[in-house]
This record gives structure tokens, C-alpha cells and sequence, in this order.
């Protein structure tokens, strides 16, 4: 929503005040500018991307018009599930969780948590790790190894589309040109015509800088702006299950455990002591 609201301040501020300065919308209806920029850009991301890529580029353009679902709600939950996760280890060993991380969408715990569980990537992250907890085989240092590269991995891969959107941001302005400068060639056929007619040419052309720089910096950049704040709040979440699976490894209690990822929420997203002791309470009566 406030992506939408974004871009109608400035799309709206900059229409507007060309109008308050006597400029005809009429004029800024260039379609062939509007094609050989917008076309140019979309070649430009098929190329350098997979169709995979390029899919995905566009899926997550449209979900930032839905709200960011890493909220506080979304780490008390969680916070509820990795304490629940963890009593249970402790009461009935790391063999009463095999039932759940083998299969977590069957799974009774997790159900209890529809946040948690629409959240493929932190399920499998979880379940994942919780597995290799299972083996026995691993040591703490090794354990942090193999929860760094993962969290790495997913970072890398899931920066791959808010990228791929900056690189078609940077080349925006470029392909304005390359528009302008179209339209200038054009205009030089028709130097010898009437001058209005060249001015016509010569505001087309110079249409395409405009669309080109606005796009730039209008759009493209915020979005993937917003794209990557995005990634950075799934990477944050996932990072909180990274803690508790460190702490709990090392034999702390799930309690200790759970105050150990709390810890490491960003502050305006972080329930305080006091509502995760409410929590937990709930969980452990």
C-alpha cells in the first residue's frame, strides 16, 4: 500500500507542478518514447536474466503492494514456536521432534502457528537445521558453520531480484537518451520544415530524458530499494531462528533459548520481556 502511495506522491508532485507551470499533459503522450524505453528495459532484464529470474522479478514487484509480514505479531508467534520446539526437545528428547521436521506441513506443532507456517523458507530453515541437531554428528562450531552458509545462500539468492530491478534503474536514464537522440534524428529531417513542427519534434524527443531519468528515479530505484528492505527483514527473521538453534544447541534452557533470539530482533519489531514471559507461561501451562 505504501508503495502505491509513493508513487502516486511522486509521479503526482512532478505532473503537478508541470501543470502549475503552464506545461499540457498532452505533450508528455509520447507511445514511441514510452515503447522504445519500456521496451528496451524489459529486453535488457530477459537478457541478462532466466525466465525463472525474470518471473520472479515480477512476482515480487507485485507482493510489496501487500504489507511486509515481518511484524511484531510475526516474531511473537515465532518466538512462541521455537520455545514450544524446544520444550518439547527437552521433555522428550530430540527424537519426540523427528515427527515434526520430517513432515512440517502435518505437522500439529506448527499448525498451531499460521504465520509461521506460510513462511516456507523459515519452516524449511528450522526443520532443516533441527535435523542435523538429530544426527548427533555435529559439533557447535560446526553447527555455526552450516547455519552461516545457509542463511549466506538464501541471502544471495533471494538479493538476485531486487538486483536485477537497480541494474535496470541504472540503465534507464541511457535509454533516454538513446530515445532523445532517435527523436533529434528525426527532427534533423525536418529541419527545413515549419517551426512549430520542429518544436513538436524537438519536445518528443526530449520527452524520452525526461521518461528515462524519472523512471530511474522515480521507480526503479525505489523499488528496488524497497525490494532489498524486503530481503534484509526475511534475512533478520530468519537469523532470530539461527540464535535459538545456537543457544538451545549449546545447552541452554528453551527459555534462555527464546530471550536469546528476542535479543536479536530489531528493536521496533522485539515483544518485550515481559509479553514473551506471558508467552511462555501460555505454552508452558
Amino acid at each position: 500500500m505504501f508503495v502505491a502511495i509513493g508513487l502516486l506522491i511522486v509521479f503526482g508532485s512532478i505532473l503537478g507542478g508541470y501543470v502549475m507551470h503552464g506545461g499540457q499533459i498532452a505533450v508528455l503522450i509520447q507511445v514511441s518514447e514510452f515503447i522504445i524505453i519500456g521496451g528496451s528495459g524489459l529486453g535488457a532484464l530477459v537478457i541478462g536474466n532466466s525466465p525463472h529470474m525474470v518471473r520472479r522479478v515480477f512476482k515480487e514487484i507485485f507482493a510489496l503492494l501487500k504489507p511486509s509480514g515481518f511484524t511484531e505479531k510475526a516474531y511473537s508467534e515465532l518466538l512462541q514456536v521455537l520455545y514450544e520446539v524446544f520444550q518439547v526437545a527437552r521433555k522428550e528428547g530430540l527424537i519426540g521432534l523427528e515427527s515434526h521436521v520430517e513432515n512440517p506441513e502435518k505437522s500439529e506443532l506448527f499448525g498451531r502457528y499460521p504465520i509461521f507456517s506460510a513462511n516456507h523458507h523459515a519452516v524449511a530453515f528450522l526443520t532443516d537445521n533441527l535435523k542435523v541437531l538429530l544426527t548427533g554428528a555435529v559439533e557447535d562450531h560446526h553447527l555455526s558453520e552450516i547455519l552461516e552458509l545457509d542463511l549466506d545462500r538464501q541471502h544471495e539468492e533471494a538479493m538476485a531480484p531486487p538486483n536485477a530491478v537497480a541494474k535496470i534503474g541504472d540503465a534507464m536514464p541511457a535509454f533516454g537518451i538513446v530515445a532523445a537522440v532517435l527523436g533529434v534524428i528525426i527532427t534533423m529531417g525536418s529541419i527545413g520544415g515549419p517551426a512549430a513542427e520542429i518544436g513538436e519534434k524537438v519536445a518528443a524527443a526530449l520527452v524520452g530524458t525526461f521518461l528515462g531519468v524519472l523512471l530511474a528515479y522515480g521507480f526503479f530505484g525505489p523499488l528496488a530499494q524497497i525490494m532489498e528492505a524486503r530481503v534484509r527483514a526475511e534475512h533478520a527473521y530468519l537469523s532470530c531462528i539461527r540464535t535459538a538453534i545456537l543457544s538451545f544447541a549449546r545447552g541452554d534452557s528453551p527459555m534462555t533459548s527464546v530471550e536469546f533470539a528476542r535479543r536479536s530482533v530489531e528493536p521496533e519489531d522485539r515483544p518485550s520481556f515481559s509479553e514473551l514471559e506471558t508467552l511462555t507461561r501460555k505454552k508452558a501451562a
